[in-house]
């Protein structure tokens, strides 16, 4: 679901990138008050687990389209909704400067409509409601369910609001709205189900991870806390470096549903904004499209998994560190 430039008029690239802005600035103030230090090696490896699973594209059958893991539901679950929308934040703006993948001017709105909804909507409305009484494998199956398919359904919609309020013609509401909704509803619920996995994966490994889990009572997780970090690490290095080779090229939910109204997968963007910043993406993606330039080789693709997924990880642990995002003791 990341926009390109040139589906967001300036006025619109700025004030979402304010609102976005608005929401780290909160969840800056708040992880600065907790005081859990082991979310630090969480946010960093969790972080690249998300960078690596976004690069797998997964076919919609019967559609022509793919879909990919927007993450937010997931990181919220284990990190709480602000730690898991820096979490995202990360990501996002990795993929953004190193790789080319969303637009920089459409920076603001990808984090909007794929990480606040993700990490504070779907937390707030859907998982913390679920987990008030307890958590249980049942529980985490239907919140996974249930939180990602609201998630991509706002963040879809969001996406519609946008270009309709940028003017973009090529786009008319109400034709855009009836292609976007039901493919990111599809997309929702196999990111639910790949959300499930993981999350009933922690719950069986270490179950204090989850928020709102604890420890069961009588019963210890099956891996210690270094232990569960260290296969979440490796699926994040493999998944990125490996299973990244078999990604789907059909056009993503976006594209798809673009090309459903208009008949491009990409529109062209011809605006002074929009190349100044393809401009600066230029000269920051070394590893455009997730590739070597100038070449198709696979080995573009595995470099691009492992060094994205490790880039992430020194990302957000490094800011943790600088800023001692979970450390600051309450008076």
């Amino acid at each position: 679901m990341h926009m390109a430039d040139a589906l967001v008029a300036p006025a619109v690239a700025g004030t979402m990138y304010a609102c976005s802005a608005a929401a780290a600035a909160y969840s800056i103030k708040q992880v600065r008050l907790e005081t859990d230090a082991k979310k630090i090696p969480v946010m960093g490896v969790m972080g690249a687990f998300v960078f690596a699973a976004q690069m797998i594209n997964f076919a919609i059958p019967g559609t022509g389209s793919s879909g990919h893991l927007c993450g937010g539901m997931m990181l919220s679950a284990l990190l709480g909704p602000c730690g898991g929308f820096l979490t995202m934040v990360g990501v996002l703006l990795i993929q953004c400067l190193f790789f080319a993948d969303g637009g920089l001017l459409a920076l603001g709105c990808n984090i909007w409509n794929m990480a606040f909804y993700g990490c504070f909507a779907a937390n707030l409305l859907v998982w913390k409601p679920i987990m008030r009484k307890g958590i249980s494998r049942g529980k985490i199956i239907t919140a996974s369910l249930a939180g990602c398919i609201l998630a991509l359904q706002l963040g879809a919609f969001s996406v519609v609001l946008e270009t309709s309020a940028s003017g973009i013609t090529e786009l008319p509401f109400a034709a855009f709205a009836m292609v976007m909704q039901p493919i990111h509803l599809a997309i929702g619920l196999v990111e639910g189900l790949i959300t499930a996995a993981v999350l009933a994966f922690v719950y069986e490994a270490r179950p204090e991870l989850l928020a709102r889990g604890g420890e069961r009572a009588g019963e210890k997780g099956r891996f210690t806390f270094p232990g569960t970090l260290a296969v979440l690490g490796a699926a994040a290095l493999v998944t990125g470096g490996l299973f990244s080779l078999a990604a789907s090229s059909a056009p993503d939910g976006l594209e798809w549903a673009i090309e459903k109204v208009t008949g491009f997968t990409e529109l062209e963007g011809t605006g002074e904004w929009e190349q100044s910043a393809g401009a600066i993406q230029e000269l920051t993606a070394f590893l455009p499209d997730y590739g070597f330039q100038g070449t198709q080789s696979p080995w573009g693709t595995v470099v691009s998994g492992i060094v994205g997924a490790l880039a992430v990880t020194v990302l957000c642990v490094g800011v943790c560190l600088l800023f001692r995002f979970f450390k600051r003791r309450k008076r």
